[in-house]
């Protein structure tokens, strides 16, 4: 079946059509969730947060774009909007225990876990390393940089997704990759 007819199928809320993209983009999804969120638990429970908005949004859905694009556009802020409100969670609990208020929450680096599988690295120490390394890049180049190389996107489907032209994506990579050279650089320098 083509995408287009795929997509009147799900714009029809045909059980078939919602199985099959199940099928076809669950394990997609769910390696772009982790490449931004390197817990397993909270990259599944964002990747179900995908296909919701996903089955809620489909007749909103114009065929502008292919339909993986949108996903992936969807998943990306998904997770941007996880990490912004674990983030805004933190930042409360920290000012609650200088206020005397002192509430219990997870006093682990969030960002320090890592349960990725597209990483190969020797040990979990020098991942751990790299992914708070990217985690303390802006968003915008946090967002290509991990699209690109974690994820493994090309630079036209991060356009697509981001909606940024190709000389910008390639200009904030560029930033990107050079900020984590310098980071880890000094990182390196400064624990030898």
């Amino acid at each position: 079946m083509n995408e287009e007819n795929f997509i009147i199928e799900l714009q029809l809320g045909k059980q078939s059509a919602f199985s099959q993209l199940l099928d076809d983009y669950q394990q997609k999804v769910f390696a772009t969730c982790i490449s931004f969120i390197p817990n397993k638990e909270d990259a599944e429970d964002v990747a179900q947060e995908v296909f919701l908005e996903v089955f809620k949004s489909i007749h909103k859905f114009k065929g502008d774009a292919k339909l993986s694009t949108w996903i992936y556009k969807i998943a990306t802020n998904k997770c941007l909007e996880f990490i912004r409100k674990k983030n805004t969670k933190k930042r409360f609990a920290f000012m609650q225990t200088i206020l005397g208020n002192e509430i219990p929450f997870d006093k682990t680096n969030y960002f320090t876990e890592v349960n990725h599988p597209g990483i190969l690295l020797e040990n979990k120490e020098k991942s751990a390393i790299i992914f708070k390394a990217i985690n303390t890049l802006p968003e915008s180049q946090r967002v290509i940089f991990t699209l690109a190389k974690i994820d493994g996107k090309s630079y036209q489907e991060i356009v697509e997704i981001t909606g940024k032209s190709l000389s910008s994506v390639e200009s904030i990579m560029f930033r990107a990759k050079k900020k984590l050279q310098e980071k880890l650089e000094n990182f390196y320098k400064s624990n030898n």
